[in-house]
């Protein structure tokens, strides 16, 4: 039988394992894994992300293009080392917001919306722009911020101005003085790019469902906050209105990250998308799914939600139609997940070998999953 397995394909599509493992590392411990077992036919590797972290480095890797580091703004404006990923074609560039205007960029004490802006995020674009890219990924989880996209339509050349014509900052507590936004000295390049913004989420940018309410508790939001933020996001969409003659609060996405996808949208004409479906395209998943015979992918936890926009399942419906197995791998299965069987997945392998502490588990991730790996191969090769 080993002819046969020669002629076979299998893929390698996961997710990253959070704060243990990339993509790119989860592929190569997979790999090793198929190669323990003694399969000798295409192995074809292709990491993958739902837009969320790890979105730059999945489409680095796959694509065969470099990581840059950029000096830029935190949330409080404090200047910190970030980066930017261009892609192998060399006019592709991904920017994950978090990289600058991350939550995890502040402590506890320091969360505070009213104060924090996204100008990090858009120096990070802005200098993906001069670098000579034409498109930019953005990735738009875990933010810190409140700001509309205030802060980051600043570094790329919009002014915002009070009713005496004075200069009003980019920050959640500020938005309710802004009078007119000047695009007169927008960076040229922004005009003739292409924004593509990874976003899984539907809030709208106002109301109970909106940025403000639904997550400016996690960035520090308390009492009285909550009615100044919401107000000045609403300041800020009736001026896209009037100023730049675009409607947005009400689009599903326009709330994600304190409104950056409703900012994306009026400053820089971006385009929502499916986080998964947007890194599958780039990364040319589809392409490489043509002729496998069995496909490996996986995260870092599955559970019931998994079904809805994350890797393992994004994987398994591009191939159901198809007949393939998908084999998904991880480090914890938390409650019931018939549901996922059910969206394409054929069978789920925890990697953990045994009780042991999570600081273990996630130190030894790499063996771990390259054993179970190599147990999932003997069984498929034995068919």
């Amino acid at each position: 039988m080993t002819w046969l397995f020669s002629e076979m394909k299998i893929l390698i599509a996961p997710n990253t394992f959070k704060e243990s493992l990339s993509a790119p590392e989860v592929c190569e411990a997979i790999r090793v894994g198929i190669l323990a077992a003694g399969f000798e036919g295409e192995i074809v590797s292709v990491p993958m992300a739902d837009g969320g972290d790890g979105t730059m480095n999945a489409l680095v890797a796959s694509t065969g293009g470099e990581i840059r580091s950029v000096t830029v703004s935190d949330p409080l404006g404090r200047p910190v080392e970030a980066a930017f990923g261009l892609l192998g074609d060399g006019r592709t560039a991904v920017v994950e917001m978090a990289q600058a205007s991350g939550l995890w960029r502040l402590s506890p004490v320091e969360r505070n919306p009213l104060l924090t802006s996204t100008r990090g995020t858009g120096e990070l674009i802005a200098t993906a722009l001069r670098a000579g890219a034409s498109t930019v990924i953005v990735g738009i989880g875990g933010s810190a911020t409140n700001d509309g996209g205030a802060g980051m339509a600043q570094a790329l050349g919009y002014r915002f101005l009070d009713a005496d014509s004075k200069e009003v900052e980019g920050i959640g507590g500020a938005l309710c003085r802004i009078s007119r936004i000047d695009a007169s000295g927008v960076m040229p390049e922004l005009f003739s790019a292409r924004i593509r913004v990874a976003c899984d989420v539907e809030n709208p940018l106002l109301g109970p469902r909106g940025a403000t309410r639904v997550y400016g508790p996690q960035k520090g939001a308390t009492g009285e906050m909550f009615d100044r933020l919401e107000a000045g996001l609403a300041n800020l969409a009736y001026l896209w209105e009037s100023d730049l003659g675009i409607s947005v609060k009400d689009r599903p996405g326009a709330g994600a990250a304190g409104g950056l996808g409703a900012g994306l949208v009026a400053f820089c004409g971006a385009k929502l998308e499916p986080g998964f479906d947007l890194v599958a395209e780039v990364s040319g998943l589809r392409k490489a799914l043509d002729g496998a015979d069995l496909v490996l992918t996986g995260e870092g936890r599955v559970d019931a939600s998994t079904a809805f926009g994350k890797v393992p399942t994004g994987v398994a419906r591009l191939v159901c139609a198809a007949g393939i197995p998908v084999v998904c791998l991880t480090g914890d299965i938390a409650g019931n997940c018939a549901n996922l069987h059910e969206c394409g997945i054929t069978a789920i392998f925890p990697i953990v070998r045994g009780p042991v502490t999570l600081e273990t588990s996630m130190n030894e991730a790499a063996r771990s999953i390259a054993l179970s790996t190599e147990q999932v191969i003997r069984l498929w090769m034995r068919r």
